[in-house]
């Protein structure tokens, strides 16, 4: 029999659940098949970012849309300090209603656009905006379908390089999971290898990492997805994420899912734990869950701790788990237990194996965690979670939106 996150097909087809589960289940595989696509084209990829990566005056606008924008977010400060070029990370949201608040003609830019479908109505009025605006502009792009429009255009233009990600990583479910982490990866692994050839990296580096963060993603999956289904079944009404620097863009991907796939049952926040203090604290009841993205940066982890130790002291959270790739992280580090004593169950998620790793490589196992929890959740409340809108009000490719002159 067939199972995906522990349920058969047949229970998961009858829950109208059977694509997400399938599509949650299928990243760590997808990882290593994206890894493996981007070294097959390596080439032509170093071909096309080089020379615009040799500019020091390049500005690299990361784009999108809802999920897709929340990449961007993710990748900017990693990228910032890799690249020692302008990076930032602008919602193609934005960029259509503001293009000249955030525009600049004379300023070389490498508009970098993630898309599942890659034919959002704003993602390709935006390609079309940069084109018409910037004197110099360059198009990159990251799509899962390969009949979408933005896949379709840039392929094969001097100015564009379309990259097109794994078949299975174009999700039939309503809420982006394997296409969100798919299309991250893939913008790391392009612009970490930029100046190596990733042809013949198959035994360190990029692809030693990718390797590494698969296995423990599995073996997160194994471990935690029983621990998550149980505490999805609990009912709490708001939850929040929280997390430092890459990793708040990352609590509002956990966030956005949650909201998604409860179909707005539950009130999903997040925020950064210095930011959290500053008033979105008062939000925490007794009936709020509270979930930390715990940094491998020694620095940053130390703000971490400081908002967990300060949250279970004040014991008004409902529940308050932290999600750390540091396996000796003390329980008297970040909570009120008393020296020596144990955790609750369920209060520190650690995932295996990373402990060494850099922030980006913990970005693919945390989200996974957060996808598991929404997922557990919808079926919790009796949702659908491949087509969690009952209303039918939000869609998996937006439309209605109406695309104004400039």
């Amino acid at each position: 029999m067939t199972t995906h996150l522990e349920l058969s097909e047949t229970a998961l087809k009858r829950a109208g659940a059977l694509w997400t589960a399938r599509e949650i289940a299928q990243q760590p595989a997808s990882w290593l098949r994206t890894l493996d696509l981007i070294r097959e084209h390596a080439a032509a990829i170093a071909g096309f970012l080089a020379p615009l990566l040799a500019r020091p005056d390049l500005r690299i606008i990361l784009t999108g849309a809802g999920s897709s924008a929340f990449i961007g977010g993710c990748l900017a400060p990693l990228l910032l300090r890799r690249l020692d070029r302008r990076v930032e990370a602008i919602a193609t949201t934005d960029l259509l209603s503001g293009p000249t608040q955030y525009l600049q003609r004379d300023v070389p830019t490498l508009l970098v656009s993630f898309g599942r479908s890659g034919s959002s109505p704003e993602s390709v009025a935006v390609v079309d905006l940069t084109e018409r605006l910037l004197r110099d502009c360059h198009q990159l792009v990251f799509t899962c379908n390969e009949q979408g429009t933005l896949y379709q255009r840039c392929r094969g233009r001097a100015n564009s390089l379309a990259i097109l990600l794994p078949p299975e990583t174009h999700d039939q479910s309503f809420a982006m999971t394997s296409s969100f982490t798919a299309m991250m990866l893939a913008a790391l692994l392009v612009f970490d290898g930029h100046d190596r050839d990733l042809r013949h990296d198959h035994d360190r580096g990029a692809g030693d990492s990718v390797a590494q963060v698969a296995r423990a993603t599995q073996e997160f999956l194994a471990e935690h997805n029983a621990t998550l289904r149980t505490l999805a079944a609990e009912s709490y009404s708001r939850v929040v994420y929280l997390g430092s620097n890459g990793f708040k863009a990352l609590a509002r991907e956990a966030a956005l899912k949650l909201m998604e796939l409860s179909d707005g049952k539950v009130v999903a926040a997040f925020d950064s734990p210095l930011g959290f203090r500053h008033g979105p604290k008062t939000i925490v009841t007794g009936d709020t869950l509270v979930f930390v993205f715990v940094s491998n940066d020694p620095y940053t982890r130390r703000y971490d701790l400081d908002l967990l130790r300060e949250l279970r002291a004040d014991a008004r959270a409902g529940r308050i788990i932290a999600i750390t790739a540091q396996a000796d992280e003390s329980p008297s580090q970040g909570n009120s237990h008393p020296q020596g004593a144990s955790p609750a169950p369920g209060e520190w998620l650690h995932v295996a194996g990373l402990a060494g790793a850099g922030d980006g490589d913990l970005y693919f196992p945390y989200v996974v965690c957060a996808q598991l929890y929404a997922f557990h959740r919808s079926l919790a409340l009796g949702n659908t979670p491949d087509q969690p809108s009952h209303s039918g009000t939000v869609t998996r490719v937006v439309h209605g939106v109406t695309i104004h002159t400039l």
